[in-house]
């Protein structure tokens, strides 16, 4: 199943430089189905894939892998639920599901993983093939909030990972989209929560997503090991800089977890003595191992007000355009619509 016609796509083509371009519409294999893009996410790990600071990203590929789009052609030999026209998510990561990893039940640190939009070609595009593996039917969402699952799966997972109970105190460092995200899982999840960040516009949205105290600075108000400070805290800007702060405003026994994406080479100066006497548990994540489907479902139920999140809409051929407004860090998700 192959088209001989040519669709526009925004790729990485060179270091520094998103571009606009012409590429063959995708080939359909056994297995995939054809998706005509809906809304596809500008995120900072696109910022990463144009800066070379992604290791794994493969030039020449179409970014985009926060999308959702309408199935538009399933391949003869693909298994699926999912039916011509469906409303569907997609998750990009798709494992080898023979490695040790993958054995173990940790197939998002599969050595082998092929992710949508960073190692091929993703849904910045007008259209798309997709394992049949990575598609999740939405239901009573727009296509702009379904292209939200992917980043909701990764904060699904970072939330799992800080293991929240009712009634704690959590920080969460960061306002963005992500920052945004935990504050709402988090706050529904009964926790109390106070956001930080530098941006006053991102603050008043903070109290939008359930935010109990929102500040520009955080004084824990006293010595973490005789209880001041925070439980679980959330970094989501990956800054050296504000992740050393994180760790500064756990109360002893408290849990930090890393989420932000900080740049290769980037290191953070922590006192082993002050980790062991506070008894700290300093942890990260990556990516979104079984939360894709627990995304689509919190989406769906409408408890929180997504589209709060999407400030601005694009056409594919104003991405320029977009591009600049994600880099000014003007507004929360910068979403392109390409069809």
């Amino acid at each position: 199943m192959v088209s001989q016609e040519n669709m526009t796509a925004a790729s990485w083509e060179e270091l520094g430089k998103i571009s606009i371009i012409q590429k063959p519409m995708p080939e359909l294999k056994a297995g995939e189905l054809l998706i005509r893009v809906a809304a596809s996410g500008i995120c900072g790990t696109d910022m990463h894939i144009c800066n070379g600071e992604t290791p794994h990203a493969s030039r020449h590929a179409t970014v985009g892998h926060e999308f959702s789009g309408y199935v538009e052609a399933i391949h003869p030999e693909t298994v699926t639920s999912a039916s011509i026209g469906d409303l569907v998510a997609i998750d990009p990561n798709n494992a080898c599901h023979q490695c040790a990893f993958c054995r173990s039940k940790k197939y998002h640190l599969c050595a082998s993983l092929r992710c949508i939009g960073v190692t091929c070609d993703g849904g910045m595009a007008k259209y798309v093939a997709v394992p049949s593996g990575s598609v999740y039917v939405t239901e009573n969402v727009s296509p702009e909030v379904a292209s939200l699952a992917e980043p909701l799966s990764c904060v699904v997972h970072a939330v799992d990972v800080g293991c929240i109970k009712t009634g704690d105190r959590v920080l969460v460092v960061g306002a963005g989209p992500i920052g945004l995200m935990v504050t709402a899982l988090c706050s529904t999840g009964g926790a109390h929560v106070t956001v930080t960040d530098i941006n006053e516009m991102r603050l008043q949205r903070a109290i939008d997503f359930g935010a109990a105290v929102t500040t520009s600075s955080v004084d824990i108000g006293g010595d973490p090991t005789l209880g001041f400070g925070f439980d679980v805290v959330y970094e989501c800007v990956g800054r050296p800089e504000t992740m050393l702060n994180a760790i500064n405003c756990a109360k002893a026994g408290g849990t930090v977890v890393w989420v932000g994406v900080a740049k290769p080479g980037v290191t953070v100066p922590i006192s082993p003595f002050d980790v062991y006497r506070r008894e700290l548990t300093i942890k990260s994540t990556y990516t979104n191992p079984y939360g894709m489907g627990r995304a689509v479902k919190i989406l769906s139920d409408n408890k929180v007000d997504w589209s709060k999140l999407i400030t601005h809409t694009f056409t594919l051929d104003q991405f320029d355009a977009a591009w600049e407004i994600f880099k000014s860090g003007a507004g929360l998700k910068v979403c392109i619509k390409p069809n």
